[in-house]
């Protein structure tokens, strides 16, 4: 009995457990470092979501005051997400080149000269000016600012930190909803330049506010710069010894040598994201890279298809299809949407770390395209009613409401989070850039030939087609993509180079079996 007790077996007295259970390892607080950090990174995300909401209403206006096609409308719409392609095509190399907190610097100051240009614009040409600039600057901070937040956060809170891009996009639409609520009582040709104007606000208390935070470790590292490297994770780690291992992990994938003590060190072009990143993604890739490829990729590919963009930027038009009429309710009703957006995504990330990424998102899309069914189907009653059934205002809004709260508390975040983790350290900006520069293009793609496909299929079959494509996403997220919660980024590459899960799982079970069987034989 003496030697159960030492070794905690269940038949132990109750004296022994009660030591064991009380000598346990407390939950580590959450980094307020790590927090502050990746707040003030996450904040270059409300300039989109910001642009979003405003636009929808600011549009309105514009074509009053500027005397502009429903044509050049859509254009000024959709195309600062195109624009964006511009940024986050270069973003990756702009990162490797200056670091991941100058180019969220310089996110901010190009997104301040756009909204400047935009605030101040006398014709369509000049506005679309200032879309242009202004969608660069975005670009680069969609790209940036979940990296830069991945390679700054300890594992055990990673995917709370990383979500907050997504949970400021949907701060900055609501924050645009009620702006248009707000600056429609001013003068026509002064309400819509502060709509559009005021977005220089966060711009230019991001780019100061950045200048305190430290730079990323991992790029430090991968410049050689290894006693910085070491002090910005003992900051922003749980313990010293998890900032060790962190640190002994970013020297394995940078090529350095685990016993190298020296400050600084030489890295060779390629270890520090330079020569060979292209070839290494496209090229001549490995199966593990074509995985991960698949996996950051493809997330971003489905997040768009699935249109709740569209539901949200053209929210006012379902709307009054449902049958709601007044402008007013209407934007009353976009309110109630933006601000289902924020609170399930605000929920999304207290449970990303504690539930995980896979089961969100599996949950997540699967309610999407329950809800985007019930609404297309409410639509299509709609469509072929000679008058319009009163319970499909009810039925449409909150069939709306649950579209994006199903679409929140999953497939809005985890994009973002997941193409951050699964991309090796040498390839991660550039990778981050392509998942990015991708969700922009079928974003302002989507909203560029949104209405010209609900006129050609009817609104209700436009619904059926992206519930549709939901359910192939569904289908491809169960099979292509591994969980990675509670992993450390460098621990993450193991995950991939199985394309099912399902064979990935067995071999784990494998593995498992054969270590009990391994210690069992020990233990006889």
């Amino acid at each position: 009995m003496a030697d159960l007790k030492s070794a905690g077996h269940p038949l132990a007295s109750p004296p022994l457990l009660t030591a064991v259970h009380d000598d346990a390892p407390k939950k580590p607080k959450r980094n307020k470092y790590a927090l502050a950090c990746s707040i003030l990174a996450s904040m270059t995300s409300v300039l989109l979501g910001y642009d979003i909401g405003v636009m929808s209403g600011a549009s309105i206006y514009i074509k009053k005051d500027l005397h502009v096609s429903d044509v050049q409308v859509e254009l000024l719409i959709g195309t600062i997400n195109i624009y964006s392609l511009v940024g986050s095509a270069v973003a990756g190399r702009t990162s490797d080149w200056i670091g991941r907190r100058y180019t969220i610097v310089l996110a901010g100051v190009i997104f301040f000269v756009g909204a400047l240009l935009m605030g101040f614009a006398t014709d369509f040409s000049f506005l679309m000016v200032g879309r242009f600039v202004a969608g660069i600057g975005v670009g680069y901070a969609l790209m940036i600012a979940p990296v830069y937040t991945a390679e700054v956060a300890p594992a055990s809170i990673r995917g709370f930190l990383t979500s907050f891009p997504e949970v400021f996009i949907n701060f900055g639409v609501l924050l645009g909803f009620v702006a248009n609520y707000s600056f429609a009582r001013l003068p026509l040709h002064l309400g819509w330049r502060l709509m559009l104007g005021v977005g220089l606000v966060p711009a230019a208390i991001l780019a100061l506010g950045v200048l305190a935070m430290p730079e990323s470790p991992r790029w430090l590292v991968m410049q050689g710069r290894l006693r910085d490297a070491k002090e910005v994770l003992d900051k922003t780690s749980d313990s010293m010894e998890e900032s060790q291992q962190r640190l002994a992990d970013i020297k394995e994938a940078a090529g350095i040598p685990a016993d190298c003590k020296d400050d600084v060190v030489e890295i060779k072009a390629e270890s520090s994201g330079g020569k060979g990143v292209w070839k290494e993604l496209f090229v001549n890739p490995s199966p593990k890279i074509v995985h991960i490829l698949l996996a950051g990729v493809g997330v971003h590919f489905f997040q768009q298809t699935s249109a709740v963009d569209a539901v949200v930027m053209y929210s006012p038009k379902i709307f009054e299809k449902a049958g709601i009429e007044t402008e007013t309710q209407q934007l009353l009703a976009s309110i109630a949407v933006g601000f289902s957006k924020m609170i399930f995504c605000l929920v999304a990330t207290f449970l990303l770390d504690k539930v995980g990424r896979r089961v969100l998102l599996l949950t997540s899309v699967g309610g999407v395209v329950v809800s985007l069914l019930c609404l297309a189907a409410g639509l299509t009653v709609v469509d072929r009613s000679a008058e319009t059934p009163p319970w499909t205002v009810g039925w449409c809004v909150a069939m709306t409401l649950s579209c994006v709260a199903f679409f929140s508390i999953g497939l809005g975040p985890i994009p973002w989070v997941y193409s951050s983790e699964v991309f090796p350290l040498r390839l991660r900006a550039q990778g981050c850039a392509i998942a990015v520069a991708l969700n922009r293009l079928l974003s302002g793609s989507l909203l560029m030939s949104f209405i010209s496909l609900y006129k050609l299929i009817t609104i209700g079959g436009a619904f059926f087609l992206y519930a549709g494509c939901s359910a192939v996403a569904w289908v491809y997220f169960f099979t292509l993509l591994p969980e990675t919660q509670g992993r450390t980024l460098e621990d993450t590459e193991a995950l991939f180079g199985t394309f099912f899960r399902w064979r990935s799982t067995l071999r784990e079970l494998e593995r498992k079996k054969s270590a009990e069987n391994g210690e069992d034989n020990g233990e006889a």
